[in-house]
Formats: structure tokens, sequence, C-alpha cells
């Protein structure tokens, strides 16, 4: 049954009404109210009273204006590339006959499941082995291309999803009196872009919001200035002042990014048959070479460079033990934090796929894009700012504080997909419970969420993922004595030998690749099944 009718029909009753609201409340209460915070603090001098002083000086300073150019190429680099790369590898995977497209998919969105300063570790390592110059190693430029490297999946995974969802007919009436070259440049490209430039600014937004990479590599940016102010000079004034430039380019980009996932979904439909597609014929030892050219750069050279620094299986055990705590810290947290992540989520996300206003839909697209941006720095100094207080002070001081900045910065990523889950589940199934006399939290239990396994599995994965390299905000709230294997293995770096650092790095690479490969077995076994 059409999408479009099965929301007129479907009719909400009180306590759906009543739950989802609560749901929306208790989750956009916990989300947004550290960039909330910090905002508002930006207005209070010292002692208490409204104050424009801070911006005063952050507009009087020169450094601000090379911050902000900083910060702007360095988002606006990353995304280029991750354009270059991930929309050919995403027009391979979804439109040709190269082989092995599962397998290449799983290794080449490896990537994106491990954090990115890892990858800078890495590439110093690398250079330092190779005696590259040191204002080429710790540059703008190597900030660009790791963070570009380490986000071109989400290009490659969207130019894939939207080459797929392009009607055949379009290409297929266009095939008649045009050759495929210009089908595809005139048909087909312009179709997809909406949604390669969604994902390219996602990727912007990601790199601007990134702290580790720029930090390890002395990077000058709006990231490390927060972070500097607040946790070197102890000055919350100029850290929350700070944190504004980079809330209002986060919300500009969100806009867009959601106005064109917009324009795509308007664009494009999904189609009962494949589309025009690309047989490579003698051109496929070139997207072989393609595929593996990318898969050594952002994968294999840099877990060699972790290994060969390593280098021994032994020294990786010895790291292991040396950092247990950090590492079950990290499990037992990233664990906690996903789980009430896509708890939190689930009504939201609920509220969301099922809405009738598509103006009220896109809002909460971009609501839950923007609050997924916010800087783990901003959002750290947000948690200080609400709960360093004398009656909070017991969730200040404890573990709970680096679970909640998990929950903040990542309980939205969880709503924006299991909301794309819930829209692929028809309406029709709750009608008909409905009817049958079940109640509605009967059925948002029985045939909800039963149905929703597979988005459950996949949302919580990514915020695991998500969570065990958490940085930006965990190393500002994190409590004495308390720490993640991200924190530890960012604070040995300049303390420690690099074999000892290289061991953890790899050690939590392999860890935060056993989500993915897990799903991708479940996945792979539910295929079967079926």
């Amino acid at each position: 049954m059409n999408s479009a009718l099965n929301h007129k029909r479907f009719r909400p009753r009180p306590l759906h009404t009543a739950a989802c609201w609560l749901g929306i409340v208790l989750f956009f209460a916990l989300c947004a109210s550290p960039a909330i915070s910090m905002f508002g603090l930006s207005f209070i001098s010292d002692d208490g009273g409204l104050s424009f002083a801070h911006y005063r000086r952050l507009l009087a300073e020169p450094r601000q204006q090379s911050l902000l150019l900083n910060s702007v190429l360095l988002g606006t680099g990353a995304s280029t590339l991750a354009i270059l790369l991930g929309a050919p590898l995403g027009l391979l995977l979804g439109r040709s006959d190269v082989r092995g497209k599962t397998w290449w998919r799983l290794a080449l969105v490896v990537p994106l499941v491990v954090p990115p300063y890892v990858l800078a570790l890495a590439w110093t390592q690398w250079a330092g082995a190779t005696g590259l110059p040191a204002e080429w190693t710790y540059s703008l430029t190597s900030a660009v291309c790791i963070l570009g490297l380490s986000f071109y999946p989400l290009v490659m995974l969207a130019t894939e999803a939207a080459a797929r969802r392009v009607q055949a007919s379009l290409e297929e009436a266009a095939l008649l009196v045009a050759a495929p070259s210009r089908v595809a440049i005139k048909i087909t490209l312009p179709l997809i872009a909406p949604a390669i430039a969604a994902a390219a600014l996602v990727v912007f937004v990601l790199a601007l919001a990134e702290f580790g990479v720029p930090g390890l590599l002395r990077v000058n940016v709006f990231t490390t200035d927060v972070f500097t102010a607040f946790a070197a000079l102890y000055d919350f004034g100029a850290a929350t002042a700070l944190s504004v430039p980079l809330l209002l380019v986060t919300l500009l980009a969100a806009v867009l990014a959601a106005r064109l996932t917009g324009e795509a979904r308007l664009t494009a439909r999904q189609s009962g048959r494949a589309g025009l597609a690309l047989h490579l014929g003698g051109w496929r030892i070139v997207a072989d070479g393609l595929l593996l050219f990318v898969l050594l750069v952002s994968v294999c050279l840099p877990l060699l460079a972790l290994a060969r620094e390593a280098a021994s299986l032994s020294r990786l055990v010895a790291a292991f033990k040396d950092s247990g705590d950090a590492v079950l810290n990290s499990l037992a947290w990233s664990s906690a934090g996903a789980t009430l992540a896509v708890t939190l989520a689930l009504l939201p996300a609920y509220a969301r796929a099922r809405m009738k206003s598509q103006r009220a839909a896109q809002l909460f697209d971009l609501l839950f894009i923007t609050l997924f941006a916010v800087p783990g720095t901003v959002v750290g100094v947000g948690l200080i700012g609400l709960w360093n207080r004398p009656g909070t002070a017991a969730i200040y001081t404890s573990p709970l504080i680096i679970v909640l900045a998990y929950l903040t910065r990542f309980a939205p990523v969880a709503a924006l997909l299991l909301a794309a889950g819930m829209r692929q589940m028809p309406i029709s199934l709750e009608e008909a419970a409905a009817v049958s006399g079940a109640s509605w939290w009967r059925s948002f239990t029985r045939i909800v969420l039963p149905n929703l396994k597979s988005s459950l599995a996949a949302a919580w994965a990514v915020v695991f993922i998500f969570a065990f390299g958490e940085i930006g905000a965990t190393i500002l709230v994190a409590p004495p004595g308390e720490a993640t294997l991200p924190v530890r293995l960012y604070t040995l770096i300049a303390n420690t030998s690099a074999s000892n650092v290289a061991a953890l790095a790899l050690t939590q690479v392999l860890i935060a690749v056993l989500p993915l490969a897990l799903f991708a077995a479940f996945t792979h076994g539910k295929e079967r099944a079926q």
C-alpha cells in the first residue's frame, strides 16, 4: 500500500501520543542541553551578569580568523577528498558488474569504524620511519588527507544507495534516444548528486567537529582551542565563546544536508528493477585497481605501520595488560552508552517515521543531524557546566558522566538509523493489530520491535563503535583515575615508547572492527536463511 495513504489512515491513540511526546522531550533535553547551556553561559560574565565581553574579545583577536579559516579548510578539503574517493567507489558497487561486491563493501567501510586519530597516529609513525619532514607530517594537508580517508565510506555508501534508487524507467526511456554515457551524465548523475552532496556536507561537519586528528597533528582549529581554553587555561567563558562559531557553521551545514537529503528522496524512488548497468569489460582491471588502491591506502598501510611499530604479538599482549582497565572501561561504558542511546532514540525515531507532515519530518532530520554534529569538545564543556554543581557532584565525579557524554553525542545517530528502519515497516501491520483490539504498547513491543531487529542491531553497533573511539568529550569529562582506551592512548603518545602506543592503537582497531564483523556475519546469515 502506498506510504502516503498509510499515513492518512494511521490515527495516533492517546497512549501513543503521550509516549512519543515524553520520549521526544527526554531525548532533546539530554542531547541538546549541553550545547544550549554553553551558548547561554557564553553571555554570562564572571560576576554573574549579562555580558558580551567574550564575543568582543573573540571578534577582536586576529587569531580567531585564522582558526575559522583552518577549520573551514579542514572540512572542505576532507569532504572534497571523500567525494573524489567515495563517489566512484559507490557507483562501482551500485551499478557495475565488479566481482565480490559484498566483500569489497565490507573491507572499504573499515576506515569508518577506526577512530580517525588512530589513522593519524599510523601516519606519524610511517612518516617518522621514512624520514618525512616534520612540516609535512604535522600539517593541515596531512589532517585533510587523514580525515578524507576516514570518512569517504559515508560518500561511498550514500552514492551506492542513491544509484540503486534511481527509477529504471527514466534511464530506459533515455536509452532509446541517447548513448549510455550521455544518459549517465544527463540523467543518472543529476539524480544522485543531492545524495552525494548531502554526504559530503556530513563529512564536512564531522571533520569540523574532529578533535583527535588536528590535536595530534598540531593543527590549530576551533576544537583544539576550545580544549586548550578550558583544560589548560581554565577559561570557561572563552571556551564557550569559541564554541559558538562551530555551532553556527555546524547548523548551516546540517540545514543544507537536510535539504539535499529531502531533494534526493523526491527525485529518487525505490525501483523494482536495476537501472543503467555499467559493464566493465576491458576496464575491469582498472576498477579492481581503484578498489585495491583505496583499500591499501586507507586500511592496509595504516594497519601495517602500526603492526610494524608494535613489532610482536607479545608486545600487543603486554600493551593490553598494561592498559587492561582502560580497555575494560571502554567496553563496558561504550556498551552501556550504546544500549541507552538506542533505547532513548526509539520513541523519537518512531515519531519521526510516522509523521504525516513532510516539513515536521525534515525538521526532525535536521535536529538529529545537528545534534550529532556538535563537536565533542563542545559537548564536554557543556556537560561540565551542567553537572559540575553541588547537587549533581556524585554524577559528575563518576563514570556515569562518560556514559552521558556518549548518550548526548550518539543518540541522534541512533535515531536517524532507527527512523530509516521504521519507515520501511508498513503501517498496516499496526493498523491490523489495532483493529484486533491490541493496545498501542502491545503492538509496539510485539510487532514494531521484532520487525526492527536488524535496525536495532545496526544502530547499537554504530553507536558502540563511535563511543569506543570517542575522545573529544571524554578527555574533558573523565573523572580522575578513570580512563577509557582512547584517553589512555592519547595521553600515552608523548609519555611512552612508540611501539607501546602502536600496540595499544592496534588493540583498539581490532576491538572496533569486531562489531562490524559480527554485524556482517549476522546479516549474511539472515540473508542465507531467507
